[in-house]
């Protein structure tokens, strides 16, 4: 089964985004917008955390003073004062690393929130055209779980990171100050961590990618299941779902069993290392003290901050594995962020203040971005004006481009060529929300919010959001309209909560309620895109004889599908090779074009085969 990282897409498998490749500083640095209101908590955090490692490293000094002042002399008074220091330091460490964790959890989870809004903006803001190439499991392993491992290094792994280089660093320095000899043995041995953490990150960093982009696509193949499960289920192909399922796992479960590799690599080396420097020093340091030339206390303070440094040393890996994660989840998040949006408000829009609804197409031209070069245009030069409160009913055969041209209207997707303009002015002259306010759509594939009826509804009117009198009357206008009367006999009626995605209601009720939502709008234009397909002969009859009355006043598009739907409108336009062939009366069009009597010949034929298959099931 192809995958994403199998197909061509804006990214690859190692994260580039970019004509070159930013090193890992660089990608995280990106990451500063976002963090800079944290900065304050989160220093104040790494200082915490970097007090309680210089209070860790000050214990073996009090030692060295214990072992060669007052256990020689057999002190007790100075052994205790001794133990009660190293137990206040002990204790003013613990309360040092509960205030790291107090100043950094908060931040992080702020940081997290801002991410994921900037990512739900954009992805709200991104053309249709995006979306028709990112598969949703992509676009949701993003907004969790990588955000989710950027808010964790934040609050956990950079802290540490950055306070265990610099403790390492001054512990480097003590061992060195205590004893040169000793302290150049251990700096020698640490040579080769640094090599290996270098090789380990152009190593980790391709294999991450690759294991968080399997991941998306794991969660893509989950969310396609879940939502098709009907088909699967009817088409008794759950067997073959699952087949598919354990193929991608199975890929994804080498590709982690590659990462825990690459870790293990890095952890024998960082386990090895600080062992053969403690062997090297042990025996270099009794050599030393039998010579006369290091104390015993000294020896015991060396070991004693050597302990302490361990810790950091063997932290370097996960830290640096956890770095390599973010840098990773640090690129897929700007891979979102850094899609180019060709659809976007002009710097200074248009304001059309009592639209008329005059829609015109002139000379529309379109083809989809990722169609070959060697496929024509699907719209090849359209031209088709709708006068004010004009129905026009578009027909064509299928795949001709009827859903695509009505798609055009509210900027789903820009025309290639061309021009569309509602009262004379361009579309794109128009800010888009503007646009929208004054077009609705009403689509054959009726998508529901897991919302109340009421809320669905009236979506398009987000002045109405709280329940208000004039709200109430549109809701129930649009209802009637669409012959949505069902919903009153819903548990808790309009405020009855769909689902998801509507699927607790039937294809012809999510219909309804699309095209409820679409009245509710009251647009200068309506779009329908054939939103009475699910419909039955007689429920479709009382709609189409309620959307006269609306459509009286409006400008309507209507993509028909069936002669009923026709009949509805005022004027008739043959789609035919990616151009308006006829523009008619229904009566006219029947005797002066053959293709529209075979289009409309078609049209009758499907609607009795659709006629009969509802009644066999019934």
């Amino acid at each position: 089964m192809t995958t994403l990282t199998d197909q061509k897409h804006p990214f690859d498998a190692a994260g580039d985004t970019a004509p070159h490749r930013r090193t890992t500083l660089q990608t995280l640095l990106r990451l500063y917008p976002y963090a800079r209101p944290a900065l304050p908590r989160l220093s104040l955090g790494m200082l915490a955390a970097l007090l309680a490692a210089l209070v860790a490293l000050a214990i073996p000094q009090v030692l060295q003073r214990l072992v060669d002042g007052a256990l020689s002399r057999q002190d007790s008074a100075e052994i205790w004062s001794a133990v009660i220091v190293i137990l206040g330091l002990g204790v003013l460490e613990a309360v040092l690393i509960a205030l790291r964790r107090w100043f950094v959890l908060g931040p992080g989870t702020h940081i997290e929130a801002r991410m994921r809004n900037a990512l739900y903006a954009r992805l709200q803001d991104l053309p249709v055209a995006f979306h028709d190439r990112w598969p949703s499991g992509q676009l949701l392993s993003r907004a969790v779980s990588d955000l989710n491992q950027i808010r964790r290094w934040i609050s956990f792994g950079l802290v540490l990171l950055v306070v265990n280089l610099v403790t390492i660093v001054i512990g480097a320095v003590i061992l060195v100050s205590m004893n040169w000899v000793l302290g150049v043995i251990f700096l020698v041995c640490s040579v080769p961590l640094w090599i290996v953490g270098y090789l380990f990150e152009e190593k980790y960093s391709v294999v991450a990618r690759r294991s968080q982009d399997q991941a998306g696509d794991l969660a893509t193949a989950v969310e396609e299941s879940v939502h098709g499960i009907r088909v699967l289920k009817a088409f008794g192909r759950g067997s073959f779902a699952l087949k598919n399922f354990s193929a991608q796992a199975e890929s994804l479960r080498g590709t982690e069993i590659e990462k825990a590799r690459a870790i293990a690599g890095i952890w024998l080396w960082l386990l090895l290392v600080p062992d053969v420097a403690f062997a090297l020093c042990l025996v270099a340091g009794v050599w030393l003290a039998g010579q006369g030339e290091l104390t015993v206390g000294g020896l015991v303070a060396f070991f004693a901050t050597a302990t302490v440094l361990r810790w950091p040393v063997e932290s370097i890996g996960f830290l640096l594995s956890m770095t390599f994660d973010t840098r990773t989840a640090t690129d897929r998040f700007f891979d979102v962020l850094d899609a180019p949006n060709t659809i976007t408000d002009p710097e200074n829009p248009a304001t059309i203040d009592h639209p008329r609804g005059r829609l015109a197409f002139e000379g529309v031209h379109f083809r989809y971005p990722d169609s070959p070069a060697r496929f024509p245009d699907l719209l090849d030069g359209v031209d088709l004006v709708l006068e004010p409160g004009e129905t026009m009913a578009l027909v064509g055969l299928t795949g001709s481009g009827k859903s695509t041209l009505t798609a055009l209207t509210t900027r789903l997707y820009d025309v290639t060529a061309g021009a569309v303009t509602l009262d004379g002015v361009d579309v794109r002259a128009l800010g888009r929300e503007e646009l929208r306010r004054h077009l609705a759509m009403a689509f054959e594939d009726a998508t529901l919010f897991s919302a109340s009826v009421r809320d669905n509804v009236l979506l398009g009117r987000p002045e109405w959001a709280e329940r208000s009198g004039d709200a109430d009357a549109a809701l129930e206008e649009a209802l009637q309209v669409a012959q949505a009367g069902f919903v009153h006999d819903l548990p808790q009626g309009v405020d009855t909560l769909v689902g998801e995605e509507g699927l607790s209601l039937s294809g012809g009720q999510r219909q309804r309620l699309a095209l409820a939502r679409a009245v509710a709008a009251k647009p200068a234009v309506l779009v329908l895109d054939d939103p009475l397909s699910a419909l039955d002969v007689d429920t479709e009859s009382l709609v189409e004889a309620a959307l006269r009355d609306v459509l009286a006043s409006t400008t309507a598009l209507v993509v028909a599908h069936r002669p009923s739907t026709v009949m509805l409108a005022d004027r008739v336009a043959l789609l035919e090779n990616g151009r308006i062939t006829a523009v008619g009366r229904h009566s006219d069009l029947l005797h002066r074009s053959e293709h529209y009597k075979f289009v409309i010949s078609s049209l009758e034929d499907e609607e009795r085969r659709e006629s009969a298959r509802k009644e066999v099931t019934l």
